[in-house]
């Protein structure tokens, strides 16, 4: 019964890790402008700035590339641009 359960926990650990990894900032800064667009948010900027830089005013809305990037969200100034569509075509 306890080899049973040890192996268990042996198995799940790297399932664990693996949850952790790391995303890449663009694709995540993608993920939240997403759902800011959804929310009806219209001014706004996202930044990817260094994990010990000042944000300043701007508030942390993510952080990516294994926690040494973030991500920060200001109201206002120029509207976020969007995602750029894939614009290969086939051949």
């Amino acid at each position: 019964m306890k080899t049973g359960l040890i192996v268990a926990a042996a198995l799940l650990l790297p399932a664990c890790a693996h949850a952790q990894a790391a995303k890449p900032c663009e694709e995540l800064k993608s993920e939240i402008a997403a759902k800011l667009d959804a929310k009806g948010v219209k001014s706004y900027t996202l930044e990817i700035v260094a994990k010990d830089a000042d944000a300043g005013d701007a508030k942390v809305v993510g952080t990516c590339e294994g926690g040494t990037k973030k991500i920060l969200y200001r109201r206002g100034g120029a509207p976020a641009p969007a995602p750029a569509a894939d614009s290969k075509k086939p051949s």
